[in-house]
């Protein structure tokens, strides 16, 4: 009986080979961890830096409109102060004047008080001295006008002079010989300035010739 002769064919072992493939890929991936580490790294910061410039800005924004926001206010402030200003002024303007209207007149009329108690001592007077009490009414009458004068008022000057339309009411006209034509020949009724301005002009005649 022949021999049975096999030839043995050395099986290389795969699973080695692949043991050692892994082992190369681990250390490849091993020395490529830390550059994506440093990579990653790196973004953080650089996203880090932007976070900050974008808070910063932002923080500058709203101290902007804070800032922008205080002045308004303090504006509107001032307005406001200068409005109750204003008002307060006006009121107070407004109320002297009705004060001045009120007592404009408050001296005159005290210093017309003792000419009126004259004229009743006057009229309560049973006198048949005609010239005496002639003489108490003439007194009694420059004692008015001189308080009239105190307030400032002063007779037109008027006969024998020249008409004046704007001091002067001619109501007739009369030859005179003694006298130009267009002056006054007479006084009907005595006209009055105060301060200077006519309140009642003078009632004349004019001559015409």
């Amino acid at each position: 009986m022949a021999e049975d002769k096999r030839t043995e064919i050395p099986i290389e072992d795969g699973s080695a080979e692949t043991e050692e493939q892994k082992q190369d890929m681990n250390e490849e991936s091993a020395e490529a961890k830390p550059e994506t580490g440093a990579e990653t790294g790196a973004e953080k910061d650089e996203e880090t830096k932007e976070s900050e410039k974008d808070d910063a800005a932002k923080q500058e924004a709203e101290k902007k409109e804070a800032e922008k926001k205080e002045a308004e206010r303090q504006e509107s402030e001032r307005y406001l102060r200068l409005l109750a200003d204003f008002q307060n002024f006006r009121a107070r303007t407004e109320k002297e004047k009705a004060d001045i209207r009120s007592y404009a007149n408050e001296k005159v009329i005290s210093e017309l008080l003792p000419v009126i108690d004259n004229f009743e001592r006057a009229l309560a007077t049973n006198t048949e001295d005609f010239e005496g009490y002639a003489k108490g009414m003439e007194l009694i009458f420059g004692q008015i006008m001189t308080v009239i004068e105190h307030a400032g008022v002063k007779e037109i000057s008027a006969e024998g002079e020249m008409f004046d339309p704007t001091k002067h009411n001619a109501v007739m006209t009369e030859n005179v010989e003694e006298l130009e034509d267009g002056m006054i020949s007479r006084v009907l009724q005595k006209g009055y300035t105060l301060n200077g301005r006519v309140v009642r002009p003078s009632m004349v005649a004019v001559v015409k010739k």
